[in-house]
């Protein structure tokens, strides 16, 4: 394997999506998807008047 020099090293340039930006950018999307999934099951639960009393 050939060995880079200092001057090559500086000159590698990383890729410009990461699996790490992926992973957060799929875990924001599941988060807002729960988001709307709870939203919803609360507003038909209060339409359809099946809400648990605080009592």
């Amino acid at each position: 394997m050939k060995q880079l020099t200092d001057i090559e090293l500086q000159n590698i340039y990383g890729g410009a999506i990461s699996a790490n930006m992926i992973n957060y950018i799929v875990r924001g999307f599941d988060f807002i998807l729960e988001i709307g999934r709870s939203l919803g099951t609360a507003i038909r639960r209060i339409g359809e008047n099946k809400i648990c009393p605080l009592e």
